[in-house]
């Protein structure tokens, strides 16, 4: 949606037509929400801008089909490390040798998923912020293979979407997670000694830290199992650092399928 908002051709690429249908749908539905508040007073401009941003983008079922006529690639799919390397090494027989590719992964390394390819020189890690049209973050991750010119192209990509680009090397978590997610932990052990109620906490951090989400409302947000995923890679990394060390209170709620928002319950419940 930023993308193609901001002038770039655009193809989404996605499992089946219904994913992309509902997608598409998503898509128009926020841009009236942005176009609401960007052209208030100048609807006639609001519903150009929405119809110029929509011809910019095309679905696909097929990434293979539509790789060839790319200049970047940015893969958010699935948070796994195998899925991810399958796409990129088929892509990568693909797509011209000026493609850059680029993950949105919040938690794994770029290098290894870079390893996958033939152009570890021509690849790095665009880590976007839900939901992507509001919060105006991309961290750019530079591997020790990416090359200069490709570092420069995806700050430059950044800043034409209208983003602020951060930059960081391929550390887990890069920047916002790595300190963000140990800090989520921490809550929850907190919790887990006694020591305080979740309310108190989400309400101590929201009136103390001026966070707009206390850590539990934000775990039930982001899901508990991708926050459980993410926190189990990095003690398999680091099995010694406490501050990723997993929690039991949190593996069972996941067993138990009580994954967060999306599932109705987490550490709170959802109507």
């Amino acid at each position: 949606q930023v993308a193609a908002a901001s002038g770039h051709t655009v193809v989404l690429v996605d499992q089946s037509d219904e994913i992309l249908k509902k997608s598409t749908k998503g898509i128009e539905e926020s841009l009236k929400r942005v176009t609401k508040k960007k052209f208030a007073d100048k609807p006639e401009a609001g519903a150009e801008f929405i119809e110029k941003t929509l011809k910019n983008l095309t679905t696909s079922t097929d990434a293979v089909a539509v790789v060839h006529s790319t200049d970047l690639v940015i893969e958010a799919i699935v948070e796994n490390q195998e899925v991810k390397n399958e796409l990129f090494k088929r892509l990568d027989k693909f797509a011209p040798e000026h493609t850059i590719f680029a993950s949105n992964t919040s938690s794994l390394q770029i290098t290894q998923l870079a390893n996958s390819t033939t152009r570890q020189d021509r690849f790095g890690g665009l880590h976007f912020f839900n939901p992507v049209p509001m919060m105006k973050l991309v961290e750019v991750i530079k591997t020790p293979m990416t090359s200069q010119k490709t570092f420069e192209s995806l700050v430059d990509f950044s800043k034409a979407v209208g983003k602020s680009p951060v930059s960081c090397k391929d550390t887990p978590g890069f920047i916002v997670n790595r300190l963000l997610v140990p800090y989520m932990m921490e809550a929850v052990r907190l919790f887990e000694r006694g020591d305080a109620s979740k309310e108190d906490i989400d309400v101590a951090m929201k009136l103390g830290a001026g966070y707009p989400m206390g850590p539990f409302e934000l775990l039930d947000y982001v899901g508990l199992d991708t926050s459980k995923y993410i926190i189990d890679g990095w003690h398999s990394l680091e099995p010694n650092n406490p501050l990723f060390a997993p929690s039991p209170l949190l593996n069972k709620l996941v067993e138990e399928k009580k994954l967060g928002k999306k599932t109705g319950e987490g550490f709170y419940k959802y109507k």
